[in-house]
């Protein structure tokens, strides 16, 4: 988190276009990470207690930036499930975490709901990171694909960046509630973080030899 955070403050909306981008090219980066945290940085009081002296930045600028880095990476996964399909996952999902199983929960979800899955798969997490290769493989037209990707992430960003600026303005405030809890907090996110990529990990190998 600590990383994520230097690097939105340091780059700024490059910052979150970047990350944005990566999450819809199937890389693992949480969203809730970057909008929450890029929300956070719109708050002054957030900002300060970083020791930054970089000015906060503006909402709709944060939003705006992480749903055009979506969109960017949401079309390349696209024209790869378009033009390479299920090659890509064979060759290179062992690096990127990601399995066929993840690629059948999305294809479900475009068999069941069709071009709707696109704007509901948004905001699911996992489903949201690899929905676009099955819109890219059903040759799902590129003209509303891009427009139920941007409406569906710009529900979700939105969402993500409001809690986390709330979150910025009560800093003070959660600092002091935090400092009681904050190793078993911090202990607690380490192993689901831990828990999650090993879980992915060990669905992307028994996969792979399936």
């Amino acid at each position: 988190m600590r990383v994520v955070q230097n690097f939105l403050i340091q780059h700024g909306y490059i910052a979150i276009f970047v990350l944005a981008m990566m999450e819809s090219m199937c890389i693992p980066v949480p969203s809730e990470l970057f909008y929450g945290l890029g929300g956070a940085l719109t708050a002054a009081a957030f900002v300060a207690s970083t020791g930054s002296h970089a000015q906060p930045l503006s909402v709709v600028a944060v939003i705006i930036s992480g749903v055009s880095g979506e969109l960017f990476g949401a079309l390349i996964s696209y024209h790869v499930g378009r033009y390479a399909g299920r090659a890509l996952v064979d060759r290179y999902g062992k690096y990127i975490l990601l399995s066929h199983k993840d690629l059948d929960s999305a294809e479900r979800w475009f068999a069941r709901f069709g071009v709707w899955s696109i704007l509901f798969g948004r905001v699911v997490p996992v489903v949201r990171s690899v929905i676009s290769l099955p819109a890219g493989v059903a040759e799902m037209s590129r003209g509303r694909f891009a427009l139920f990707t941007v409406i569906g992430d710009s529900l979700w960003g939105t969402m993500l960046v409001l809690l986390g600026r709330t979150a910025g303005k009560n800093w003070d405030h959660l600092t002091h509630t935090m400092k009681a809890i904050q190793y078993p907090v911090i202990a607690i996110i380490v192993l689901g973080l831990g828990y999650g990529f090993w879980h992915r990990w060990r669905g992307v190998r028994s996969s792979q030899q399936s």
